[in-house]
């Protein structure tokens, strides 16, 4: 069984700070037995982020669109797994009233933090919390899974201009927040790509190669599960150095980006 001990271990062991901000998608069943099961996890890295900040993603892309615009901060369940559902509804964590990619965000400063995502046109805009991983020298552990679901790289997409990358059809959700009151949001914009058959996020895995050359992930296990260690400005600065070479769309369908692209 995976413990407190183990996961403040695997922190240190990979270079994270307990000032660090860090996100952390998870599949906690690819982890095995954690003491504590998902909470555990949240309280060990809490413990150890003491001067930082967990930020654990509890997004509604799937529950909150155009047929169904109403996003409740207290009561909207996650789409994204066990991790989600549990950080999102815990006391000690402020969730942020993102309608469509919200996080849960814990530890001192949670609450500025998160100010302001009602105000969000898109997934993940600049000065959105995802985004301001990259401002903030942050990072993101992916626990399990892959980079299909590194939501960061969607900020990406959005700081650096990526065509083709959101809905040009806008509609306004209602956010419900802590006390009760409904916001409107500014006419929001979803993920949609015309010329891939899929969302984008499932072709992040292309830049796989390239973040390893680059030093932008690294690996190690917890438990049972393999951990891609990303750091938010390498990762940011290889996708920009990628898209400057590239003739076309790097992540609209399955492919290897050419090794010239980020050698030297």
């Amino acid at each position: 069984m995976l413990t407190k001990t183990e996961i403040v271990s695997f922190l240190e062991k990979n270079g994270i700070r307990p000032d660090d901000k860090v996100a952390v998608h998870a599949s906690l069943r690819s982890v095995g037995p954690i003491e504590g099961g998902a909470d555990g996890l949240i309280d060990a890295m809490c413990s150890y982020l003491k001067d930082g900040l967990l930020i654990i993603p509890t997004h509604t892309w799937d529950e909150v669109g155009r047929d169904h615009p109403f996003y409740d901060v207290s009561a909207s369940v996650p789409c994204i797994g066990t991790l989600a559902k549990v950080a999102a509804f815990r006391k000690d964590g402020v969730r942020s009233l993102h309608p469509t990619h919200s996080v849960t965000v814990f530890g001192k400063g949670a609450a500025e933090f998160v100010k302001g995502e009602e105000t969000c046109a898109s997934p993940a805009p600049v000065n959105s919390c995802l985004s301001r991983l990259y401002e903030e020298h942050g990072k993101v552990l992916l626990i399990g899974v892959g980079h299909e679901r590194n939501t960061y790289l969607h900020s990406v997409d959005e700081r650096l201009g990526i065509p083709d990358r959101l809905n040009q059809d806008p509609f306004v959700i209602t956010i419900k927040d802590y006390d009760g009151n409904l916001i409107k949001s500014p006419p929001f914009h979803t993920h949609y790509t015309v010329h891939s058959d899929q969302c984008v996020s499932e072709y992040y895995p292309n830049y796989k190669e390239a973040f390893e050359y680059t030093g932008a992930v690294t690996y190690d296990h917890l438990g049972d599960a393999l951990v891609y260690v990303c750091d938010c400005v390498k990762m940011t600065d290889t996708v920009r150095m990628l898209w400057k070479k590239a003739d076309h769309d790097l992540c609209v369908r399955k492919e290897t980006i050419p090794e010239e692209y980020y050698h030297g």
